[in-house]
């Protein structure tokens, strides 16, 4: 892995890069995590269900992102709605695997992220926390998927 052989330098600017895809992303949430969004934004379930999740094969629900590839909960201020309570995809980037498992990766993602390259060096043990943390979420995801 890149991040053990350099230290990562990486301050988030707020620009809200990181909170578009395209037609093949999708924000991958738990159960959990979409009862912590939901009643942080007091919606019914239903509701919750109809305007925000989207049901993706092999892997459960999703976050639904609207037509131009921006996140349903990034606000027209370029700002979370739901930073609060946002799902652990979301809060570990860019210390995913793949983002950080080469130089090529780390380089190809600041391309798309403005605050990777800046800031201080961030310690390889939060880099190794974070992937941790993004690994559990997935594992806890892909729980939930057999059992339905």
């Amino acid at each position: 892995m890149y991040y053990r052989l350099t230290t990562l330098r990486f301050q988030c600017t707020g620009c809200g890069a990181c909170c578009y895809g395209d037609r093949e992303s999708y924000i991958a949430v738990s159960a959990a995590e979409i009862e912590r969004i939901r009643d942080y934004l007091g919606l019914s379930p239903s509701w919750f269900r109809r305007r925000y999740l989207v049901r993706i094969a092999g892997v459960g629900r999703g976050i639904r992102l609207e037509s131009d590839g921006r996140c349903a909960f990034l606000g027209a201020d370029g700002r979370c709605r739901v930073y609060a309570v946002r799902p652990v995809q979301c809060s570990t980037y860019p210390f995913w695997p793949e983002v950080v498992a080469t130089r090529g990766a780390w380089r190809g993602e600041a391309k798309r992220c403005e605050g990777i390259g800046r800031g201080r060096g961030v310690a390889r043990q939060t880099v190794e926390v974070e992937l941790e943390r993004a690994r559990v979420a997935e594992a806890a995801i892909k729980t939930e998927q057999r059992q339905r």
